[in-house]
């Protein structure tokens, strides 16, 4: 494994880790041209789009399909109608693209060499109930100096509670192993995993509930072990810092230029069309709503109940337990994405994204305008303001959890109180994984029983330090990476942060118990 740094370029791909680990893949034959392979890829999300691609470029003959009419999955786009008439982009809200995605962005640079269609977030302040903040602005790169900085200065946490933080359980997130840390923690909830901690419950909306429901789930539904990795990839274990960037147009302009360079290198994408059922054998028979078409070999990057749908329906697709294990996935709660054209600009000191803690439902607030063009043009020639509101892991209906975001919105900014709403659109979804305590285990991977059948996704498991939308590209890399050792082709290298955390003295301490 090697590792190297990269050179800063403002405003578009920040400096990398000097500890950033390449992962190398298989070696062999450079490409399968002239073989006659085929592979059917199901799912036109991250994971599909990575794996369609990463097989097409070694010259296996790809066909993509896609059930929604647009890729990306859930960070797809399409465009909609305002009631004023205006054409627009619209999506299932904001994400965020951390600079330690390495694999997400090795995928994007295939059509965006200089990453032009990111921009920086300057900074994204975290604020609780009581109007406290915490920012993650100016603090230093290095771990561990990053985190004993962003405490100190925390208004929520003092040198007191530092003191009676529990050294032996710290230990498990100083020092996080992949895949050692899912064997220590998974049988534990992330809350139960913070009450042995003795984390101060004050801090705990800020430095770290918002992360778990980042994962569409409350701290007691999530997985210790998720957690302490989450907080490896995002902090301890990476110099790349908590500051992201954010797509600077619609999404379907992230994806549309993949589906072109996929179609360049021989890909054929179905959008529209959903992968129904699998008959396996020597070639696999893939049914789709067109028909059935032959392939050597499968993709299934579908969400969990995508998933689970296709495996039900293929009787034939693996052995009794595997397919149990498919069938036991869950999905996270709903989620309610909540996009507002107001009549009126939002206060030019408000920042482009906004973190809440302790304000349920709502979990975040970005004022779209300061980076999607879309709405930066209707805002600048309407003098109005496009905002957008969040509620992860909703516990209410919807138009309880929607009326609920407004008077958040209101509270936070009293200025948008007798602000006329121009349009108003809602995303509600409930298709996210969940990942319970005790589920890692369980978890399916990459790898299936059935030979040239392969899963990918970011509920898929993969035994490296990423989560969210790194982890479906991961998977994607991955998932074509199997299928090209299969037939002795060189595959795709992978990067990520450390595998182990950088204080590996701390794992003579005790486990947590």
């Amino acid at each position: 494994m090697a590792a190297w740094h990269r050179a800063h370029v403002p405003g578009h791909d920040m400096s990398r880790d000097r500890r950033l680990v390449r992962h190398p893949a298989p070696r062999g034959r450079p490409d399968a041209r002239g073989r006659g392979l085929r592979a059917v890829v199901a799912g036109g999300g991250i994971a599909g789009l990575t794996a369609a691609i990463a097989l097409a470029e070694r010259g296996v003959t790809v066909d993509l399909y896609e059930r929604e009419p647009y890729l990306g999955g859930r960070v797809g786009g399409w465009t909609t109608t305002l009631p004023d008439g205006t054409r627009t982009g619209m999506s299932r809200g904001f994400h965020a693209f951390f600079r330690q995605y390495y694999n997400l962005r090795t995928l994007l640079r295939r059509a965006d060499p200089g990453l032009d269609v990111l921009t920086p977030v300057p900074d994204y302040p975290l604020v609780d109930a009581h109007g406290r903040t915490d920012t993650f602005q100016g603090l230093p790169l290095t771990p561990p100096w990053n985190a004993l900085r962003f405490a100190l200065r925390s208004p929520t946490f003092t040198a007191r509670d530092l003191l009676r933080v529990d050294r032996r359980v710290a230990a498990a997130l100083l020092d996080v192993r992949v895949p050692g840390t899912y064997t220590d923690l998974d049988r534990l909830d992330a809350r139960e995993f913070l009450d042995r901690l003795r984390f101060p419950h004050a801090a705990r909306h800020l430095a770290f509930d918002v992360f778990s429901r980042s994962f569409f789930a409350a701290p007691e539904r999530l997985s210790a072990a998720e957690l302490a990795v989450m907080f490896h990839l995002y902090f301890l274990g990476s110099s790349e810092g908590l500051l992201f960037d954010v797509a600077a147009a619609p999404f379907d302009r992230l994806w549309d230029p993949l589906a072109a360079h996929l179609t360049r290198q021989g890909g054929t994408i179905h959008t529209g069309t959903a992968v129904t059922r699998i008959e396996p054998g020597t070639r696999h028979t893939v049914h789709t709503g067109d028909g059935a078409v032959e392939a050597d070999a499968v993709v299934l990057a579908l969400d969990v109940g995508g998933l689970r749908r296709v495996v039900g329906d293929s009787p034939a697709l693996g052995p009794r337990a595997w397919r149990d294990r498919i069938a036991a996935l869950e999905n996270a709660p709903p989620f309610l994405v909540r996009r507002l054209w107001l009549d009126r600009p939002v206060d030019s000191g408000r920042p482009a994204f906004l973190a809440t803690g302790g304000l349920p439902p709502l979990d975040n607030v970005s004022v779209l305008d300061r980076f999607d063009s879309d709405a930066a043009a209707w805002a600048r020639r309407t003098g109005g303001s496009v905002v957008e509101l969040h509620a992860y892991a909703a516990t209410v209906p919807r138009d309880e959890t929607s009326a609920a975001l407004l008077t958040r919105l209101h509270r936070l900014y009293p200025e948008t109180r007798d602000a006329g709403i121009v349009a108003d659109l809602s995303e509600w979804r409930e298709d996210c994984p969940l990942f319970p305590p005790g589920s890692f285990a369980r978890r399916p991977g990459v790898e299936t029983p059935v030979e040239g059948v392969v899963l990918a996704g970011d509920g898929i498991r993969v035994d490296l330090p990423v989560a969210l939308m790194e982890r479906a590209a991961t998977t994607g890399w991955t998932a074509a990476n199997r299928l090209l050792a299969g037939w002795g082709v060189t595959g795709h290298d992978l990067e990520s942060v450390p595998v182990r955390g950088r204080y590996a003295p701390l794992r003579l301490l005790p486990s947590a118990r």
